[in-house]
């Protein structure tokens, strides 16, 4: 298993083998999400990148760089692809790479809603090895490897249940405003598909809430930034979910759209999720 294989730490160290990756995950992420947790609350200067509702923080890059700087403890030529700052921002599919969003749900943290997470996860030659999502303000700290997912140290899997009118399912990453008709079909097809609706405001706090059984699925069709996905999608998989593409196909970082469930009722989270795509794609809105 890739989770099994050394890595080289450095030329004249020891290899790395899954298990310590999994710790020097955690170790990055709980170090971003404590000095994120630090500003949380606080009087924010708040930037804008691409729009209105696109926001960041000095904390999101502060977060950033304190996880790499505890990851490079370890491996110092670690290789981090983050959403913020000017590390590295090429995805290999060789080696070992973390995956960093050091806020995943910036405008909750600037609304002060506790619902945002520090996100970091491991790839291995392109399939994850490791993921961490700790949520402080909410005391939660989600891990996840091949071997499964704990939060708080407590075994998770996603939940048993299998009629779709019992499910509460979330709409995932954002729909700016010139595709509010997405958006519209996606929750309208949630709410007559399913029994509720929720949107916690952040992508890797919802697939974290499927992989523990709190929510029974998420979908989007959109394509999805790897920070804002991998960590949460694998924990979906490895605490017995299913995560695929708006094809059904495997998901990858790199597919365009999400849909993660239980896989009790995957083929209607799919409908949805096709149902929105539809709208994208017959020239009513405009591709990012």
């Amino acid at each position: 298993m890739p989770s099994r294989r050394l890595i080289p730490r450095d030329a004249n160290s020891p290899g790395i083998d899954g298990d310590e990756l999994a710790q020097i995950t955690e170790a990055g992420a709980n170090a971003g999400a404590a000095v994120a947790a630090e500003a949380f609350r606080t009087d924010l200067d708040v930037s804008y990148k691409r729009g209105k509702t696109d926001v960041v923080t000095q904390a999101d890059k502060a977060a950033q760089a304190a996880v790499a700087e505890e990851i490079r403890r370890a491996v110092p030529d670690a290789t981090i692809y983050g959403e913020e700052g000017d590390d590295d921002q090429h995805l290999p599919a060789e080696g070992p790479v973390w995956i960093v969003d050091p806020i995943d749900g910036t405008n909750n943290f600037v609304r002060g809603n506790r619902r945002w997470t520090t996100s970091v996860a491991c790839l291995l030659d392109g399939e994850p090895v490791a993921a961490v999502n700790v949520a402080p303000a909410l005391g939660d700290c989600y891990v996840g490897t091949p071997d499964g997912v704990t939060l708080n140290g407590e075994e998770l899997t996603v939940s048993e249940r299998t009629d779709p009118e019992r499910f509460a399912v979330a709409p995932i990453v954002w729909w700016d405003r010139d595709r509010r008709d997405e958006y519209a079909t996606a929750t309208s097809g949630i709410v007559e598909r399913f029994g509720d609706l929720r949107r916690p405001g952040s992508a890797q706090a919802a697939l974290s809430l499927v992989a523990a059984g709190t929510l029974d699925g998420v979908l989007t069709n959109r394509e999805t930034n790897a920070w804002d996905t991998v960590a949460g999608a694998a924990m979906v998989e490895w605490a017995g979910g299913t995560v695929t593409d708006l094809d059904g196909n495997p998901w990858r970082h790199d597919a365009r759209g999400l849909v993660a469930s239980n896989g009790r009722a995957h083929e209607q989270l799919l409908a949805v999720a096709r149902e929105v795509d539809a709208v994208a794609n017959d020239g009513s809105s405009v591709s990012e």
